[in-house]
Order: structure tokens, then sequence, then C-alpha cells
């Protein structure tokens, strides 16, 4: 599913990569010889899939509540090639009755997925190669009615505006797309479902496109959806 063609090592950054869908992708990342870092809250958390996964997978701690801490994470990553920004949570309260866990989803899975791109995207651009992907839901798409519960679905739906909008101010030598990964077994989904591993194929395809890949896409299971 990955291109070949893609030059080796690069180097990607996966938020919320302890368990899960990020933890599944780092490791599919790193089976294709790309060096990974499992962005994590609690390094502790971290150690062990960063062992399991093994190939040189590192860990470094970063807080998604709080974007106005991550600028020091290129200096402790180095350059990126790859950035997926995985890490979600969601509250199910009213959005009205909730005002703080409104906050927090849009500070986890928009401002900061905006402030990682800002600090990676030129790097990229200066090395002529880069891919980001952007984990979304259909609980973000205006054509499926944005069923996510309080801010969920608002804030995947930002991130796809998001997605959209650098698609068209990012040179062309970076692809930036979003994907839904659907009802996944983790804690997040459902026990009847796949297990993640499937989904990170999908990421890793995004991943890994080739120059003439699609840019500002939205996808799931690899074909385009409605916005």
């Amino acid at each position: 599913m990955t291109d070949r063609s893609v030059q080796s090592p690069r180097t990607a950054l996966v938020t919320g990569a302890n368990r899960g869908l990020g933890r599944a992708t780092a490791a599919a990342l790193a089976a294709e010889g790309v060096k990974v870092w499992l962005g994590v809250r609690d390094r502790g958390a971290g150690e062990d899939p960063a062992r399991e996964i093994g190939r040189g997978a590192r860990v470094v701690t970063l807080d998604l509540d709080r974007p106005d801490t991550l600028a020091h994470l290129p200096e402790a990553t180095g350059p990126v090639d790859i950035l997926v920004n995985n890490a979600g949570l969601a509250h199910v309260t009213p959005m009205i009755e909730d005002p703080e866990g409104f906050g927090t989803q849009m500070r986890v899975m928009v401002h900061s997925p905006y402030e990682l791109i800002r600090l990676y995207a030129p790097g990229m651009a200066q090395r002529g190669w880069g891919r980001i992907v952007n984990v979304s839901s259909m609980a973000g798409s205006f054509g499926a009615g944005l069923p996510g519960p309080n801010a969920y679905g608002v804030a995947k739906a930002s991130l796809n505006a998001l997605t959209l909008a650098l698609s068209r101010q990012l040179p062309s030598s970076i692809k930036i797309n979003a994907m839904c990964p659907g009802w996944m077994r983790t804690r997040m989904g459902r026990d009847d479902a796949d297990e993640p591993d499937l989904a990170a194929r999908y990421i890793l395809h995004l991943a890994t496109l080739p120059e003439n890949g699609p840019t500002g896409g939205f996808f799931k299971d690899g074909e385009p959806q409605p916005w």
C-alpha cells in the first residue's frame, strides 16, 4: 500500500500513539522503515509501546490541551517528514452545559493539529517532501449531519476544513489529507468493531503517498467521502 519510491529513512510523529489507532499507526510506519516518534502526554504510557514496536521508535511528550506549549517539539524530534494528527477525545455532555469540554476538544483536535502543522510544515517544504494525515470522523461531515456529541463533530468538521484550506496554501510537495477510521475496537470504539490495524493501513497509505497523490481530501477505507 505504501509508495516504495519514497526515500528512506523518513521520520514520523504520531500523536496519541500510546494505544489504539495511534499505536497501530506507529507500528505500521516503523515496519516500513520510518523512524517514529510516539507523541504521548505521559512518557510512562509510551515507553512500553515504543519498546514493543522496536525499530528505534522513540517517545516525546506533548500536551495537546495546551497548544502554546508545543513550540519546543521540533527541538526534541528534529525534522519530521510525516505528521499524523491522531489524538482525540469525546465528551458526551451537551455543548451548552459543558464549555470546558468544548474548549478541550477544540484545543486537542483543532488548535494543536494546526500548531503542529505550523511547526513542521516549513521544514517539509524546505526538504521538498511532506505528508500530513489528520484523523477525523464522519461525525465531522456536514454530509452525514455532524452527528458527534458535544463539540466532537464541530472539532472534526473544523479539522476537515483546516485540511482543505491548508491544501491550497502548502506547496504541492506536501500532501495533507483527512481520513475517517470508522468504528474500531479501541477505548473510544466498540467491542464488535475491527482492530485498529485495518484503519492504520489506510493512514499508512496517506502517509506515504506518491508525488501524484491526492491532497485536501477526506477519505474512509481509501475512498473519498462527502464533507
